[in-house]
Parts: structure tokens; sequence; C-alpha cells
């Protein structure tokens, strides 16, 4: 009796096994298509992305498609004030700077301050899937703060540019505070959402400027490298080109101020952008 207990006990044992080891790999199989699975899905957007940036890119007039940044990093880069670009006890003041330190080929375009309100160049950008962030002057904004609505509901931040547009150096430290957390207050009313980034006016500031900023909760003043125009780039660097992480310059102009559109300022700064091997990425996603 003690025997064949046993012999039932055994083969009860093996049977079990064997029928584990079938589950086991099942579902194992099943882990590996379901990974392929989602390759083959995320391939296929990548695919359909990159058509319809060429289809889009068509539309618009520009000679190639824009390039694709890479996704976000992980770990974000160390921002430190550009040398040269020191005030007294810079240390403790928000960081500024013309680039951001990264390996990857990508460089940010920024524009300022608000007077051209032109609906193509909103239709563009959304379409082309070009990221961008803008700099906002309330006095240009407040006639059409619907427009600049718009344009934060297709991912774009929204950041200071003082109340006024006034030359920062000349200003006492309270009424520079004013200028820059009245934008604050105003931005945040208007959109929700209080800046973390400042640029002041024609890019001055002194030692008050930043300790203002600082004040208002900004944390980093990001200037730029290079400066977009429908017909010219401008350069801050002595070779005339683009580098890993350049802040790019522009602003909301049309053919009062250019000899040319929003959209034809993005057809020649994209020209240059992607025929030297770059791809635009969103700033905030770097600081």
């Amino acid at each position: 009796m003690a025997l064949a207990a046993l012999l039932v006990a055994a083969l009860t044992a093996a049977c079990g096994g064997q029928s584990g080891a079938p589950d086991k790999a099942a579902k194992a199989k099943g882990a590996d298509a379901g990974a392929a699975g989602a390759l083959a899905n995320h391939a296929e957007k990548m695919k359909a992305a990159r058509q319809a940036r060429i289809v889009a890119a068509k539309k618009w007039g520009l000679v190639k498609p824009p390039l694709m940044a890479p996704a976000a990093p992980k770990a974000k880069p160390e921002i430190t004030t550009r040398e040269g670009f020191e005030v007294e006890d810079q240390e403790n003041l928000p960081p500024v700077f013309t680039t951001v330190p990264t390996e990857d080929k990508v460089v940010f375009l920024t524009i300022d301050d608000g007077a051209e309100k032109d609906p193509e160049f909103l239709k563009m950008m959304q379409e082309l899937k070009i990221p961008y962030t803008a700099f906002l002057s309330d006095y240009l904004v407040r006639d059409n703060y619907p427009y600049f609505k718009q344009m934060q509901a297709a991912g774009v931040t929204l950041n200071n540019h003082t109340l006024n547009h006034r030359y920062m150096p000349a200003l006492s430290y309270e009424k520079q505070r004013q200028e820059i957390c009245g934008q604050q207050d105003t931005i945040q009313k208007e959109f929700g959402k209080r800046p973390t980034l400042f640029r002041p006016p024609y890019g001055n500031y002194n030692e008050d400027t930043l300790r203002a900023a600082k004040s208002c909760g900004i944390k980093a003043v990001p200037l730029w490298n290079e400066e977009a125009f429908p017909n010219r780039m401008d350069w801050r660097e002595w070779d005339r080109d683009l580098h890993a992480g350049d802040i790019i310059l522009t602003h909301f102009r049309g053919r009062e101020d250019w000899k040319g559109t929003m959209p034809d300022m993005i057809r020649h700064v994209m020209k240059t952008v992607t025929d030297k091997g770059y791809a635009v990425a969103r700033l905030e996603d770097y600081l």
C-alpha cells in the first residue's frame, strides 16, 4: 500500500512538472510576441510621422523635411552661466547661457515679444511639428491673448520677456522687479502657468535684473547664439556656424519689419538647420 501511494505521488509530481513547463514556455512566447508587436507598432508610428513631415514640408515650401529630434534626455544637463556673462554673486543667481551643454545634434528655437500674430505661422509650426519656446511682452500680447492660448494648446511654453520691453539696466531694482514679476502674474492669470524662464529685452541685464528675476520665481535666463530672419542668420560666434545645443532667437514679426513673413523666416531657418544636420528640439526638455 505504501509503495503504491509513493508511485502515485511520483507520477502526479511528474505530470505536474510536465504541464508547468509548457505553460511557462507559452507565457514567454506571448511576452516575446507582445514586445515584438510593440516594436513594430512604434516603427509604424515613426514611419507615419516621417511621412507626415515630408508631406507638410512640401506643403509649406521647405526644401527638405525637418529632421526629427531624439528623445528628451533622461538626465538633464547642468546649466551654468556662460563665461563673460557673469555678474556679481552670479553663483547665487539664475544662470545666463546661450547654448545648452549636450552631445545631441539639436538646436532650440525661441521667439520673442509677440508683435505679429500670424495664423499661418501657427498652422505651419503645428503641421511641421517644430517645437519652439515663446518669450512674451504683455504690451504687445494683451490685444490678442487667444492667439497665444492657441499656441500654448499646441504645446508651446510661454515665458517671460517683461511687461513693457524696457532696457533693464537703466531701471532701479524695484522697477525691474515690477516689469518681471508683473509679467509673471499676467502670464499666470491669462495662461494658467507661472514661467520659470526669463529673457531680458535686447539681452541686456545687470545684477539687479537677475536678483529681481530670482525673486519672481525665475530659474534660468536663456539668451541666444544665433538670430534668424527671413533672409539671413546673424551669428554670435566667430565661426558663423551652428553648434550642438545652440539657442536660436527670432521675433514675432511680419512684412512691416522684415522682408518677408514668419513662415518665410521658418523656411530660411529650417533650411539652415537641416542642411547642417541638426534637428530642432524642445528647450524645456533639456532644462
